[in-house]
């Protein structure tokens, strides 16, 4: 698995994810619910991760937030 975006705001969470969706490529949100132990306040980023093999294809569909994404390796 791969950590394709690392955010704290949850629209460019969301927008991200419905990108990949709409380009088919399976994703996973890690952290997701550390909300409940921090109390909501965005202390703690998300993580959104892609399988290695889908990563090339996961950075196409979210070129519009490529000032978001993490580099990669």
């Amino acid at each position: 698995m791969k950590a394709i975006l690392k955010t704290t705001d949850p629209v460019l969470l969301s927008y991200a994810r419905h990108l990949l969706e709409e380009s088919s490529v399976p994703h996973f949100v890690f952290d997701e619910n550390m909300a409940f132990t921090e109390g909501n306040i965005g202390a703690f980023p998300r993580r959104l991760m892609v399988r290695e093999e889908d990563e090339p294809r996961a950075r196409m569909a979210l070129a519009e937030l490529a000032e978001h994404l993490l580099p990669s390796d």
